[in-house]
């Protein structure tokens, strides 16, 4: 099988993990004859850098055409003065939004062989840890109109939170179809007790529910998830919920697993070119030192295998290789345990590609 990949190596550290993910593809190829021909493209920090742009339309035409999009992380300390527009995240915004991607979905498992990483108490993580957050990407406050006036002598902001029925029905839908692959459970998240959105989401939920009988449905404050995510994560499936709700609760759940360093994510639409990224930072504290985790972004390919490629049995070998090390008691520093052996980035590398 061919396939084009679009690469946006990213900020800071990023660049790093890409590279340990492209090996990994490689390999990947070579044992099971498909050919990855790679696309660079330019997104965030770097691309403010060699264009003044976020996201060119040039580069954001590369990703449309590429059969998927891998992703490290962009942003840093280097652009933060910047003016909103202007800056890194900007670029993604633009990215998800000029892709058509509507559905992120992040995975919250927890690794056994990480279990007493996560800073839940023992009893609570040995009931489970295997949800996954839906979220809806390219709607909501993220995209609706922002600004900043004076109003009686002092300075007013506003960000409006928009939303229509066929935003809501497609994300939906997308919850309900995983849930039905999965243990066919689906939590609505929302804040219907104030906010007119919110009970919109639940009016277009609670009638596609009804296409879906077989699947669990339930509805919970974006408050009340955000304490049981902690209190006991075991009684989740699918959560779906909007932009902002999804982007806070999914770091939530990231951080119960042990380390963000371990949790790999998928943007997708209406097709199946999609964008694969790890879900932490650019880490420009570590940046060029060989200490930052490459397994999210290793995981964020095998993903792009299963999802877009249609490749589960690639992306089962990437997954069991990461198992394998980590039953070896190989560790970067973010996940690093006692007992264990703190390796770097190109050696975590070197020791998944071994695997393999």
């Amino acid at each position: 099988m061919e396939k084009n990949i679009a690469l946006i190596y990213g900020d800071c550290a990023s660049p790093e993990i890409v590279t340990q993910a492209v090996r990994v593809l490689d390999k990947i190829a070579e044992k099971h004859g498909h050919t990855f021909t790679y696309t660079r493209a330019y997104m965030g920090g770097e691309a403010i850098d060699k264009f003044g742009d976020p996201l060119p339309q040039a580069e954001l035409d590369k990703c449309r055409a590429a059969d998927s999009v891998l992703l490290g992380a962009i942003g840093g300390p280097k652009w933060e003065g910047l003016p909103g527009d202007q800056r890194p995240e900007k670029g993604l915004l633009r990215l998800r939004a000029g892709m058509g991607l509507y559905s992120n979905n992040r995975p919250a498992r927890i690794w056994p062989q990480l279990a007493d990483a996560s800073p839940l108490k023992k009893q609570i993580v040995d009931r489970g840890i295997d949800f996954i957050v839906v979220r809806e990407l390219i709607g909501g406050v993220y995209f609706g109109e922002h600004k900043t006036f004076h109003q009686d002598g002092e300075l007013k902001a506003v960000d409006t939170m928009p939303y229509t029925e066929h935003e809501i029905e497609r994300i939906g839908r997308i919850g309900f179809e995983t849930a039905m692959k999965r243990r066919k459970k689906l939590t609505c998240v929302d804040k219907a007790n104030v906010l007119d959105t919110s009970r919109l989401w639940r009016r277009v939920l609670e009638q596609l529910a009804g296409e879906y009988p077989e699947v669990e449905f339930s509805e919970m404050f974006v408050d009340n998830a955000a304490m049981q995510i902690c209190k006991d994560p075991s009684q989740f499936d699918v959560i779906v919920t909007e932009n902002m709700f999804g982007d806070i609760l999914s770091d939530e759940a990231s951080e119960i697993t042990g380390s963000i360093g371990m949790v790999p994510s998928s943007s997708l639409g209406a097709t199946s070119c999609g964008l694969y990224e790890p879900i932490h930072g650019s880490a420009p504290d570590i940046a060029g030192q060989d200490k930052v985790n490459p397994i999210a972004c290793i995981l964020s390919a095998a993903m792009m295998l299963r999802y877009s490629f249609g490749m589960a049995a690639e992306a089962d070998e990437i997954e069991a290789a990461v198992s394998a090390v980590l039953d070896e008691g190989l560790r970067t520093a973010d996940i690093m345990q006692e007992g264990c052996r703190l390796i770097g980035c190109t050696a975590m590398g070197d020791a998944i590609l071994a695997k393999l």
